[in-house]
C-alpha cells in the first residue's frame, strides 16, 4: 500500500519477473490483482491495491483482507496523502505491517528524511525507537527485495498463521464481473478451510454451485487453501466486492434479487429534476469489472457542485448495451464507460437516438470529461450577434435589412435584442432569414445574410442584433 507512483506495482513485478507495471493505462493499475509466489520454500500471496485518490476503497478493502502489508514510501518524495491514508488504514484495521523505502537509486533519495517523515505519522520504525520492520530498496533495480521478502516470512512466524483445512471454506470477494462468453465470475482470497468444485457457495447477496475453479494462473483447479487467489464461477448473481463467502456442504439462502431494486420511471425523474431548480448532468456509469465501478462512482459522486446537480441515473458492471441507450433516451442522460465496450446494436441505436457515449481505460481523465461538461453546464452559451451593414426597405415594422454574423448563431423565427452605441432599444421577431440568396434556418459566423425582421426601431446601419443569453443544457 502507499501513494500513487511510489513503486508498488513495480516491486509486485519485480517479485513476480513480468512485465504487469509496463501495461498499467496511465501507470496505475485499476483493479485489486492477486498474484502468488514462491520465497524460501513458502507461498505468498500478494494483492496489489491502486494508490489512484479514486480508489480509497479498494485499498482499505485490501488492508482489510491481508494477513500482512508492505507500506511502500518512495525515499525521493517521503510521506504523501495516500501514504497517510495506508497508514491509518493499517493501524485502524490493526493488520501487521513493515516498510519499503523504495527509489533509493534515485539521485535526490533521502532515506532519513524518509524515515523522520513516517515517525511523523506515527509508523515507529526498528533502529529509531520503534518495532515496525523495515528495508531500503530499489522496486526497479531489485536492490532489497530478496531481503524484504525475508521480513515477511519472519513477520509470518511471529504472527503464527494457521488454518483448518477440512472446515467450510472462507474467503473475500475482491472483484466480479459479468463475461460475455463465461458467465458471472468472481474473483477471491480463501482465508480458511479447503475451496472446492461442486459445492454450494454464498455471500450476502449472491449465491450458487461452484462449477469451476481457476487459479492465478488460469488453470483449473478442483480445489484451492487459503492464502491462494481464486477465479470463481457458478454464482447466479453478481456478488459485492468485499463481501464474505463460505462454501461447503450448507444449504443457500433464497435471495429476492429485486426486493432492493429501486425502479423511478422516467416522468417522476423528470419531475424530480425540476424540483431541484438548478440544471443537472445525467449521468449513466457503466465499468467491467465491480470494484471499478464502484470507485469510479465514488469520485463521480464526489464532483457534485453547487451550481449543476450530477445525477447518476443507473450504474452496472459489463458491456454498454441497448438497454442502457434507451435509459439513457427516456432520461437525457450520457453515458459514461469505465473499461466498459460498447455493443454494436448500441453504438447504432445511440447514433439514431442522438445518445452519447464516453468511453476510457483511464479513471482521471474520464473525470476530465465529465467536470468539462459541468463546465458547459455552468457558463452560458455563446451569444448570436449579427450587425447591420445595410437597409433595403421598409413597411410598417417590417424592415428588409442585411448584415454580417460576428459571434455565434443566428436562427429564424427568434426574438432579437436592438443594440445600437451599447444601449438596448427594444426588440423584434426575425421572420425570414436568407443567406447565399436561399432560405435558412439559421446563420453562423461568419456568414453574411439578409432578413425580414419586424420590429418598432427603425434599424439602422452599425445596430447590432442578438440573441439573448441563455444557460447550456446537460443534453
Amino acid at each position: 500500500m502507499g501513494h500513487v507512483d511510489h513503486g508498488k506495482t513495480t516491486l509486485l513485478d519485480t517479485i513476480k519477473k513480468t512485465q504487469v507495471a509496463a501495461r498499467e493505462a496511465g501507470g496505475i493499475t485499476q483493479a485489486i490483482g492477486a498474484y502468488e509466489i514462491v520465497h524460501a520454500g513458502k507461498k505468498m500471496t500478494f494483492i496489489d491495491t491502486p494508490g489512484h485518490e479514486a480508489f480509497t476503497h479498494m485499498r482499505t478493502r485490501g488492508a482489510h483482507v491481508a494477513d500482512l502489508a508492505i507500506l511502500i514510501v518512495a525515499a525521493d518524495d517521503g510521506v504523501q496523502p495516500q501514504t497517510k491514508e495506508s497508514i491509518e488504514t493499517l493501524i485502524g484495521s490493526n493488520t501487521p505491517f513493515v516498510v519499503a523505502v523504495n527509489k533509493i537509486d534515485k539521485a535526490n533519495a533521502d532515506i532519513e528524511k524518509t524515515k523522520a517523515s513516517l515517525m511523523q505519522h506515527g509508523v515507529y520504525l526498528e533502529g529509531a525507537g520503534g518495532n515496525i520492520s523495515w528495508q531500503k530498496i530499489s522496486a526497479k533495480q531489485g536492490t532489497g527485495v530478496d531481503e524484504l521478502l525475508d521480513l515477511l516470512l519472519l513477520a509470518a512466524e511471529l504472527e503464527n498463521f494457521t488454518y483448518d483445512p477440512n472446515a467450510n471454506a472462507e474467503g473475500i470477494i475482491l472483484e466480479s464481473k459479468l463475461d460475455k462468453q463465461r458467465g458471472i465470475m468472481a474473483t477471491g482470497i480463501i482465508k480458511n478451510g479447503t475451496l472446492k468444485t461442486g459445492k454450494n457457495i454464498e455471500t450476502d447477496s449472491a449465491c450458487g454451485k461452484i462449477k469451476l475453479l481457476e487459479d492465478f494462473l488460469g488453470k483449473r483447479a478442483t480445489k484451492l487453501e487459503p492464502s491462494a487467489p481464486v477465479v470463481i464461477m457458478g454464482f447466479d448473481s453478481l456478488p459485492k466486492v468485499g463481501e464474505k463467502f463460505v462454501s461447503g456442504d450448507i444449504e443457500l439462502a433464497v435471495f429476492d434479487k429485486y426486493a432492493a431494486a429501486i425502479i423511478v420511471p422516467p416522468t417522476m425523474q423528470k419531475s424530480l429534476i425540476k424540483e431541484t431548480g438548478n440544471p443537472e448532468l445525467r449521468l449513466i456509469l457503466k465499468a467491467d469489472v465491480s470494484g471499478s465501478l464502484e470507485a469510479f462512482a465514488a469520485i463521480v459522486k464526489s464532483l457534485n457542485q453547487t451550481t449543476v446537480n450530477i445525477r447518476i441515473m443507473g450504474e452496472s458492471v459489463g458491456e454498454i448495451s441497448d438497454s442502457d441507450v434507451k435509459a439513457a433516451a427516456s432520461g437525457d442522460a450520457i453515458i459514461i464507460g469505465f473499461n466498459a465496450k460498447v455493443s454494436k446494436s448500441a453504438e447504432q441505436m445511440a447514433q439514431i437516438k442522438k445518445i452519447r457515449i464516453i468511453t476510457g481505460n483511464i479513471i482521471y481523465k474520464l473525470v476530465e470529461t465529465i467536470e468539462e461538461e459541468i463546465k458547459a453546464i455552468e457558463e452560458p452559451a455563446p451569444l448570436g450577434i449579427a450587425e447591420i451593414m445595410a437597409t433595403y426597405s421598409q413597411k410598417g415594422k417590417k424592415q428588409v435589412i442585411g448584415g454580417k454574423i460576428t459571434n455565434g448563431t443566428i436562427k429564424n423565427n427568434t426574438t432579437l435584442a436592438v443594440t445600437r452605441a451599447g444601449e438596448v432599444l427594444g426588440t423584434g421577431k426575425l421572420t425570414n432569414l436568407q443567406s447565399s440568396k436561399r432560405d435558412v434556418t439559421q446563420v453562423e459566423f461568419p456568414m453574411e445574410f439578409g432578413m425580414v425582421f419586424e420590429s418598432g426601431v427603425d434599424i439602422q446601419i452599425g445596430d447590432l442584433l442578438s440573441h439573448e443569453v441563455q444557460k447550456r443544457t446537460a443534453q
